[in-house]
C-alpha cells in the first residue's frame, strides 16, 4: 500500500541535512512524497548576492527533484533568523497551522514530519515548525506525526572526535536534538546516500558565508563512503498516534 508522506521543514537545505535519505527511500519505494517549507530563507548565512530568498525557493525545488518529492509547497512567512524577533518565528501558531492543514488535508497525509520540541539546536524558526506542525496535524487528523533530530550521544561523540583537530564550546550541543532513549525510529539510509547527497549539493548558496567553514560544506567534502557513513542515518521521535482515519 502506498503511503503520502508531508515533510515540513524550517527553510531551504534543511530537508536535505535531516530527512533527505527517508524522503529519497519513501519515494524510491513507491510512496508519494510532499515537501512544505515555512519560509525561503533569505536571512540564512551566504556570500552570495541577489534576491537571496528566490535564489534558495529554486535551491530547494532542484534539492526535491533530486529526492524524488511530487510536490513542492512554500508557507511563504519571513526567515526569522537567529534572534526570532520577527517572521515566522513570531507568526500565529493557529494561522500557520491552518495553512499547513489544508495542504494535510488535500494530500489525505498519512504520515506528517516536523522537529524536536527544541528545534533541534534551538532555532525559532525550528521550534516554531515544531508547534506548527503539531497543531497541523491535529486539524486535519493525520495519523501519524514523525519528530526528525539526530541522536545526541552519537552527536557529541562525533564533537568530542572534532575537538582534537579544533578547540570549541561543547555546552550548546549537551541539550540539543534528541537523547537516544527518547528515539523512537531509526531509518537506514545508506542506499540513499547518492540522492541525499545531490540534494545538498543543490544549495549551493549555503556552502559560503560567515566566519566558519559551513555544515553544507563541510559534508560535501567528505568522501563519498565516508559521507555515507556519516549521513547513512536518520532518526525521528513519534511521541503519539492520532487514531486512524
Amino acid at each position: 500500500m502506498t503511503r503520502t508522506c508531508v515533510f515540513f521543514h524550517a527553510h531551504p537545505d534543511d530537508e536535505a541535512l535531516l530527512t533527505g535519505g527517508t524522503m529519497a527511500r519513501l519515494a524510491a519505494e513507491g510512496h508519494r512524497v510532499v515537501l512544505v517549507v515555512a519560509t525561503a530563507g533569505e536571512r540564512g548565512l551566504s556570500s552570495a548576492r541577489g534576491d537571496l530568498g528566490a535564489v534558495r525557493t529554486k535551491e530547494a525545488h532542484a534539492s526535491a527533484k533530486a529526492l524524488g518529492c511530487a510536490r513542492v509547497e512554500f508557507l511563504g512567512y519571513e526567515d526569522s533568523g537567529l534572534d526570532g524577533s520577527t517572521g515566522f518565528a513570531r507568526a500565529d501558531v493557529a494561522e500557520a497551522a491552518g495553512r499547513l492543514a489544508e495542504i494535510l488535508h488535500e494530500e489525505n497525509a498519512d504520515l506528517l514530519t516536523t522537529y524536536d520540541p527544541t528545534g533541534g539546536y534551538g532555532h525559532p524558526d525550528h521550534v516554531q515548525v515544531h508547534r506548527v506542525g503539531g497543531l497541523a496535524a491535529e486539524l486535519a487528523g493525520t495519523p501519524r506525526v514523525w519528530e526528525a533530530t539526530v541522536d545526541r550521544t552519537l552527536l557529541l561523540r562525533g564533537l568530542r572526535l572534532a575537538r582534537l583537530a579544533r578547540k570549541f564550546d561543547m555546552t550548546p550541543f549537551k541539550s540539543a536534538y534528541t537523547p537516544r532513549a527518547e528515539i523512537t525510529h531509526t531509518v537506514n539510509v545508506r542506499r540513499y546516500a547518492t540522492q541525499k547527497r545531490e540534494a545538498l549539493a543543490a544549495h549551493a548558496t549555503q556552502t559560503t558565508g560567515g566566519d566558519q567553514t559551513r555544515t553544507v560544506s563541510a559534508l560535501l567534502s567528505l568522501p563519498k563512503p565516508l559521507f555515507s557513513l556519516v549521513m547513512g542515518t536518520e532518526w525521528y521521535v513519534e511521541r503519539k498516534r492520532l487514531r486512524a482515519r
